[in-house]
């Protein structure tokens, strides 16, 4: 298996149990967490502002949907996953061939979509 360097990351996550979880679970690979947001502005603020190598957003946050941080993100050249429920089937189209990070998820599926994330 190909180590990775650290990398600093930003989530995109409304329910905070599963930031708190997703960020231990970065943190044991090895990775940075620079960046967290609980609503879509604040993301969207982060993803302009803050240097990030990677990020993974939870598609829906607080009833809101994360496409304008995806958006904000592709426009910098910053890969990223969505973490989802529903799999690829929250996702909008121009959007469909990102990665997906399906929850519940655990270290070994977040150690591959990094990969697979990093790789694109």
């Amino acid at each position: 298996m190909t180590e990775v360097t650290a990398k600093r990351v930003l989530i995109v996550e409304d329910e905070v149990l599963l930031a708190m979880h997703l960020e231990d679970l970065l943190n044991d690979l090895g990775h940075e967490v620079v960046g967290q947001a609980m609503r879509i502005d604040e993301a969207m603020e982060i993803a302009r502002d803050i240097i990030i190598d990677f990020a993974v957003l939870d598609i829906n946050v607080a009833g809101k949907k994360s496409f304008p941080v995806a958006d904000i993100l592709h426009q910098r050249s910053i890969p990223f996953a969505f973490a989802t429920g529903y799999g690829t089937e929250g996702l909008m189209d121009g959007y469909r061939d990102f990665p997906v990070l399906e929850k519940p998820y655990g270290q070994e599926d977040l150690r591959r979509t990094i990969a697979l994330v990093l790789q694109q």
